[in-house]
């Protein structure tokens, strides 16, 4: 089984999360094809969904690969759940009319999460989820990361 590791040094945010194929094929897909090599992406935390960690994909990975294409709402949420990671698609000119798409990998480690925006409600694909021994220290180091600002994660895949 594929999972995901989710690291950042400053936080010691150091986790593992399962990827659901079965549930979430495409998202899971792309997230395969994505981190074929480990990619480093910026993060904050986000301002309108409440105790999430926003990654959005930067464009320079998209151009040109085949893997940023539209995606389908699959295994879809509108409440995540703390250890859900959820990719959000957003289609180009959706939000401000900004002419690229945006692939958002969302990590959500608390109660209360809801996906919505100043667009409206935007279902995203809970696509992996973080291993449930994990998530105390996944919540704290979320937290850290909250009240220290921007930081970039890491993301690779392991074989769980």
């Amino acid at each position: 089984m594929t999972s995901i590791r989710i690291s950042e040094p400053r936080s010691k945010l150091s986790v593992t999360a399962l990827l659901l194929p079965e549930r979430a094929p495409e998202n899971a897909a792309f997230l395969t094809a994505y981190l074929a090599t480990p990619r480093v992406v910026p993060a904050i935390h986000a301002m309108w969904t409440g105790p999430e960690i926003s990654c959005p994909v930067p464009s320079a990975d998209l151009e040109g690969q085949a893997y940023a294409r539209p995606l389908p709402a699959e295994n879809a949420t509108l409440t995540p759940q703390p250890g859900d990671i959820v990719l959000s698609y957003v289609p180009p000119r959706m939000w401000g009319g900004n002419p690229n798409a945006i692939f958002d990998v969302g990590l959500f480690y608390g109660q209360g999460a809801r996906l919505l925006f100043p667009i409206g409600w935007l279902a995203g694909s809970v696509v992996a989820q973080v291993k449930p021994k994990e998530r105390d220290q996944f919540a704290a180091a979320c937290g850290i990361i909250r009240r220290n600002g921007a930081c970039d994660i890491t993301f690779s895949l392991v074989e769980a």
